[in-house]
C-alpha cells in the first residue's frame, strides 16, 4: 500500500489555558455549537412567514429550554457511551463514569437525552413537543459540525486504513495512513443535513409538526451509516453482527423512527394561520 499521506497538523487539546483553568477543543465545541443553534433557534422563532403565523414557542421559552437541552445532550450522551460502548469496563470502574473531561460521549445518548428534555419541558411549561422537537433538529446539525471537527483536532475516531491521496496519518493511529472520517461526518451530519432542514424549513416544513424531526433523524442515520464505512471500528467492540458497527446498529431504529414521523406528519394536515382579530363591529 502506498505511504503517501497528509501529515496531521497536531493540534493542542488545550484551545485556552489560563493559569489552572483550561478549556478543551470538545468543551469549545460543545459551547459553541449550543450558543450558535440558540442564536438560529431564535431567528427561526421569530420568523412568522416559516410558521405560517406566530410560533407556537416564545424566544423566552425557548432561551430557558437551552438549559433543559443542555443537560440532556450531556447526561444523555454520556450515559449512551456507558451503556452502548463500554459498559464492561465502567461496571468495574464506576467512579470514572463521572470523568467527562476524560471523553467519551454518545451521540445517540445524547439524542434520546434531548428527546428527555423536550418532552419533560413541554410537559411543564404546555409547549407542543413536536415543535419544540422540530426546532431542536433543525439547530442540532450546527453542535454535530463542530463536534466532529473536534474530534478531528484532537486527533481521535480516525478512519479505518486506506491509500486515497487525502489520507492522514494519525498519531494515536498506528503508522498508516487513514480515512479522515471525522471530516467525512462534520460535511454529512453537519453541512449536508444543515442544508436539507434550512431549504425544508424555508419551504414550509414547521408547518408540518414532526417533519423536521422525523427527516433530522433519516438524514442523520444514514450519514453516520455511510460514515461507518470509513471509520474504524472502537477498539473495545470491534465489528458486530454481519459487520456492521455499533454506530450502524444504533442508526437503524433511528432511520424507522424517522420515517414514522415524517409518515404521520405528511397525513396530518398543515398547521393553520391563526384568524386575525377583527374587532367589535
Amino acid at each position: 500500500m502506498p505511504q503517501l499521506a497528509l501529515t496531521f497538523p497536531v493540534f493542542d487539546p488545550v484551545a485556552i489555558a489560563i493559569g489552572p483553568f483550561a478549556v478543551r477543543w470538545y468543551a469549545l465545541a460543545y459551547i459553541a455549537g449550543i450558543v450558535l443553534g440558540w442564536l438560529y433557534a431564535r431567528a427561526i422563532l421569530r420568523s412568522e412567514r416559516l410558521w405560517g403565523g406566530p410560533a407556537p414557542i416564545s424566544t423566552l421559552q425557548f432561551d430557558d429550554f437551552v438549559l433543559w437541552v443542555t443537560l440532556g445532550i450531556i447526561l444523555g450522551g454520556r450515559t449512551g457511551y456507558v451503556l452502548f460502548y463500554n459498559l464492561g469496563y465502567f461496571a468495574q470502574h464506576p467512579l470514572e463514569i463521572l470523568q467527562l473531561w476524560n471523553g467519551g460521549m454518545s451521540f445517540h445518548g445524547g439524542f434520546l437525552g434531548c428527546v428527555v428534555a423536550v418532552l419533560l419541558f413541554g410537559w411543564r411549561n404546555k409547549v407542543p413537543v413536536l415543535s419544540l422537537g422540530d426546532v431542536t433538529c433543525a439547530v442540532g446539525p450546527i453542535g454535530l459540525f463542530l463536534g466532529r471537527i473536534a474530534n478531528f483536532i484532537n486527533g481521535e475516531l480516525w478512519g479505518r486504513v486506506t491509500d486515497m491521496p487525502w489520507a492522514f496519518v494519525f498519531p494515536t493511529g498506528g503508522p498508516l495512513p487513514r480515512h479522515p472520517s471525522q471530516l467525512y461526518e462534520a460535511a454529512l451530519e453537519g453541512i449536508v443535513l444543515f442544508v436539507v432542514l434550512a431549504l425544508m424549513i424555508r419551504g414550509g416544513a414547521l408547518k408540518r409538526p414532526g417533519l423536521i424531526i422525523g427527516t433530522f433523524a433519516i438524514g442523520y442515520g444514514l450519514a453516520r451509516i455511510v460514515s461507518e464505512l470509513f471509520r474504524e471500528p472502537d477498539p473495545q467492540l470491534g465489528f458486530l453482527w454481519g459487520g456492521l458497527t455499533m454506530g450502524m446498529l444504533l442508526s437503524l431504529p433511528m432511520i424507522a423512527a424517522g420515517i414514522a414521523f415524517v409518515v404521520w406528519a405528511l397525513r396530518r394536515p398543515r398547521r393553520a394561520r391563526p384568524p386575525a382579530n377583527q374587532g367589535l363591529s
